[in-house]
C-alpha cells in the first residue's frame, strides 16, 4: 500500500512513502522539523489519514499565551487537576 502526504495541497509537498510491514510510515525529515513535535495525532477521515502534530507538552507549549492569576504556577495548576481526578475516581467517574 502506498500513502501519499499531503500539506496545503502544494504540489511540491507531495511525497509518496512506504508502509512497513509493522504499519509504520515515515514523515519526512523537513515536515517533523517545522512541526517541532515528535508526536502526531492520526484522524481516520474514511478516504483519507490525516495527521497533525502534538505539541510535546501541551501545558509547556501554552505557557506565556495564558494569564494566570498571581501565585499560581503551571505545576500547582497540574496538582489541582490531579486532585480532582482523585475525587473524580473516588465518586466512581
Amino acid at each position: 500500500m502506498v500513502v501519499h502526504v499531503f500539506h496545503d495541497l502544494d504540489p511540491d509537498s507531495v511525497r509518496t512513502v512506504e508502509i512497513s510491514q509493522g504499519g509504520q510510515i515515515s514523515i519526512p525529515a523537513a515536515v517533523r522539523r517545522r512541526w517541532g513535535s515528535r508526536r502526531v495525532r492520526v484522524v481516520d477521515a474514511g478516504d483519507r489519514l490525516i495527521v497533525e502534530p502534538v505539541p510535546d507538552d501541551p501545558i509547556d507549549r501554552a505557557r506565556g499565551s495564558l494569564r494566570l492569576e498571581r501565585g499560581l504556577t503551571t505545576e500547582s495548576l497540574r496538582a489541582a487537576g490531579r486532585e480532582e481526578d482523585a475525587v473524580d475516581e473516588g465518586r466512581g467517574r
